[in-house]
């Protein structure tokens, strides 16, 4: 890999340890300063390797330089010096001399407790988001702006009042305390899950799959799960999921880009090994009592890998959302729901339950009735596809149903 495409790339890598490790020796008020340090290092990597060439390990001179260059800002700063080196856990002896530890482990633990910081219930979910893609997972702002769909300006705004809770809480880089763990748990799985859904379920985005977006939530994920203390079942039916969704990546979508249905998708091309990991993540999350949402989404993701079309299959599928439905209620749950009802029982049945949810100011809604009708009345079912493209809001949905429209038409 060539110097131009290597550096981004590192950064990408790195940038997120160097940033975690730092936050947790300096602490979270001096996040800016930790940012400083990394973009500087990097920045320094661009000018040094133009004219010298690579060095034999890129990754290793990043974290030397990184070590390097805190020790200075330490030296530097006294004021800060004085408040922060009594702090830092590597600091031996009372000198100017401070150790930052960038070994793979501290890394390792400073992401996985930068993830509990990050995700405390103080800071708004949004912004819990935008962090999360900035210091987790090593992502520009002109990346999350795009992510979010708005520009840079506010994105900033929002990663400011992040850090100003952070600061304004005195929140540590820590993991919580055995009693808080489960609690604050739930709300570092609901940012992880959003930043997956976030790739792959967007329904504003012109880009139908920003696999990158899921690729870095499951990264996270898989680190809880490394860990004694939040390898947890809601942990493993979480990544389990994931595994699942990210098993049809390559059938999702054709070479274009363009989204491909469910349906007809090529089989072949799902991965087989992604399909084992989540069944293997799936198994693990079945030991303790507790039943999550993560739990039923991840079995009704298991049964989507098996493209046979039972009457079994569809049966499992509607028994998952039934109980999903009773454990967290959601419009949307509900009107997956009544396609599987289609599949199961029959589409009366399925008409008449989508009808009662009245969700209409959603394509979503629209175009769900348009399938069903499609074989019963295609007056009706031409009018839902009207109401549909008329709603939907990306060019992607909109091409869908507009070839929905097609095939009735023709």
């Amino acid at each position: 890999m060539n110097e131009e495409k290597l550096i981004p790339h590192l950064f990408r890598t790195e940038y997120r340890k160097i940033v975690a490790v730092l936050c947790k020796s300096f602490g979270m008020e001096h996040i800016e300063t930790a940012e400083d340090i990394a973009s500087d290092t990097f920045l320094q990597a661009a000018e040094t390797w133009g004219i010298k060439g690579l060095p034999e390990n890129p990754a290793a001179w990043l974290y030397t330089v990184a070590k390097n260059k805190a020790k200075n800002h330490l030296k530097r700063d006294k004021i800060l010096s004085k408040k922060i080196i009594p702090q830092i856990k590597y600091y031996s002896t009372l000198t100017e001399e401070a150790e930052i530890d960038l070994s793979e482990a501290n890394i390792r633990d400073s992401q996985l407790q930068m993830m509990f910081a990050v995700c405390h219930p103080a800071i708004a979910a949004e912004a819990q988001i935008a962090l999360a893609l900035r210091v987790l997972c090593g992502f520009g702002i002109d990346e999350i702006a795009s992510a979010f769909l708005t520009n840079k300006e506010t994105i900033n705004k929002r990663l400011f009042r992040a850090k100003e809770k952070l600061r304004s809480e005195n929140i540590a880089v820590e993991m919580p305390s055995a009693m808080e763990i489960s609690d604050r748990l739930d709300m570092v799985l609901r940012t992880l899950y959003l930043l997956y859904n976030e790739g792959y379920y967007t329904s504003q985005s012109e880009k139908v799959l920003r696999k990158e977006l899921c690729y870095e939530a499951m990264r996270l994920t898989f680190l809880l799960t490394e860990n004694e203390q939040t390898n947890l079942p809601q942990v493993n039916a979480l990544f389990a999921l994931m595994s699942f969704h990210a098993s049809r990546f390559d059938a999702r979508t054709d070479e274009n880009g363009n989204l491909i249905l469910y349906d007809e998708q090529d089989e072949t091309l799902w991965d087989k090994s992604l399909i084992q990991q989540g069944e293997y993540f799936l198994q693990q999350s079945s030991q303790g009592s507790r039943l999550s949402k993560y739990h039923l989404e991840a079995g009704i993701a298991y049964w989507h890998t098996r493209k046979e079309d039972t009457k079994e299959k569809w049966e499992n599928i509607l028994q998952l959302y039934n109980q999903l439905l009773m454990l967290e209620y959601s419009p949307v749950i509900a009107l997956n729901r009544t396609y599987a009802l289609s599949k199961a029982n029959s589409i009366d049945e399925a008409i008449t339950e989508a009808e009662k949810l009245q969700l209409t100011e959603s394509h979503l809604y629209h175009t769900l009735l348009g399938e069903l009708y499609k074989d019963k009345d295609v007056h009706k079912a031409l009018s839902h596809f009207s109401s549909a493209l008329k709603l939907a809001k990306t060019q992607e949905d909109k091409k869908l149903i507009q070839q929905k429209t097609q095939r009735l038409i023709c």
